[in-house]
């Protein structure tokens, strides 16, 4: 073969380690052992930035009604009377009255980021010292919180933040690409970058106490920056508090439902990652293992051994997925086919992170940004 093929081939011998070493880590992570919460639970604020509704938007929202947890807030927050979200609630305002629910309505903005700028806004209504942001389309089982206020309250934890599922909420092929690539590339990935040295929050789930948010400045910290779940973890840590995963693992919806909408939420996580973490994500072009081991294939004329290779590879991402799967209890992962045209897909979207730096969210165009750091006045956290 030629050296092109041999370059391709390792390439793709280096994403299927990569995927084997991270879907050991998913393994390893579920069985782990589950902390014990503080003897007395502290009362807690869930604050849920909304905007329009999606595919299974209520289905969300109401499994954050059945948490099984003594005394939660749940603050819901809008920015014009109108959004047709502000019925979902409604709805199950009135279908659990026992819920302690608040619904803030509040057009003011307070940077660039339209979600911090609704969180904000919501502060106002918060009681209890324990905070909990999560965003709009997450599933979380009833004992989401005993598990989140467990790693709030291990020793110099400052910010609890949690990996996440995708769940297909449409049955288009792209809402399911979109979701076979959060379960299969993104959460074996994130967990690999945890274990190298990132500390990295997902937004899904950002849980501090508010004496840590007045620590690094309050939300106003991170209103002008895309990836604010990045930035207010990188703030947190500059503090000298640590940032831990808590062990739960909730779904988020993929609402795409075609290809037009995929591309452009994916670009936004692609450029705003290439952002923030140029070198990381110029590697994770090697999770591509079966886009490599195609090229293989093209560059070396045909050879047998790279079409071994391809079959091999194909395989291999079909075996960790199907190890994942059953770590995370989730549905079959599918045919094997999807994960070729998952990674040509994604091989687009990296060509296309690189042709610009603006992205789409919600009909907003912003610039992502490397999500560089406020000036830290005072001293760090002891």
């Amino acid at each position: 073969m030629s050296i092109l093929a041999w370059i391709a081939g390792i390439f793709a011998a280096a994403g299927i380690i990569q995927q084997s070493v991270g879907t050991w880590l998913i393994e390893r992570f579920c069985a782990l052992p589950v902390a014990s919460p503080p003897l007395a639970l502290p009362p807690v604020s869930i604050l849920k930035p909304l905007c329009g509704t999606e595919p299974l938007t209520e289905l969300a929202l109401e499994s954050f009604f059945l948490i099984e947890y003594p005394v939660y807030q749940l603050i819901f927050g809008v920015q014009t009377e109108t959004d047709p979200v502000v019925a979902v609630v409604e709805r199950l305002r009135a279908r659990y009255p026992a819920r302690d629910v608040t619904l803030i309505v509040d057009p003011a903005l307070h940077g660039t980021n339209r979600k911090i700028s609704n969180l904000i806004n919501m502060m106002v209504a918060v009681r209890h010292d324990v905070l909990v942001m999560s965003d709009a389309d997450i599933h979380v089982p009833p004992y989401f919180l005993h598990r989140v206020v467990a790693a709030l309250a291990a020793p110099g934890v400052g910010l609890v933040t949690t990996l996440y599922t995708g769940l297909p909420g449409t049955p288009h092929l792209a809402t399911r690409m979109g979701a076979n690539q959060i379960n299969y590339n993104f959460l074996p990935g994130a967990l690999l970058a945890r274990r190298l040295g990132r500390q990295d929050c997902l937004g899904v789930t950002m849980a501090m106490t508010a004496k840590v948010l007045a620590d690094i400045g309050g939300l106003q910290a991170v209103a002008n920056n895309l990836a604010d779940d990045q930035v207010l973890g990188r703030l947190v840590v500059a503090r000298g508090y640590r940032l831990t995963l808590a062990q739960v693992i909730p779904a988020t919806t993929v609402p795409e439902k075609d290809f037009a909408a995929l591309f452009r939420h994916e670009l936004r996580w692609a450029r705003t990652i290439r952002a923030l973490v140029p070198l990381p994500y110029a590697a994770s072009a090697l999770q591509m293992s079966i886009f490599w081991a195609v090229m293989a294939a093209l560059v070396s004329g045909g050879a047998w051994l790279a079409w071994m290779l391809f079959v091999i590879t194909l395989l291999a991402r079909y075996a960790a997925a199907r190890r994942l799967d059953k770590a995370l209890k989730l549905a079959k992962s599918g045919d094997a086919w999807l994960f070729l045209v998952r990674d040509l897909w994604s091989a687009l979207i990296f060509v296309a992170s690189y042709c610009g730096d603006t992205v789409d969210w919600r009909g907003q165009i912003i610039r992502a940004d490397s999500g560089e750091l406020p000036a830290l006045t005072e001293q760090k956290h002891v």
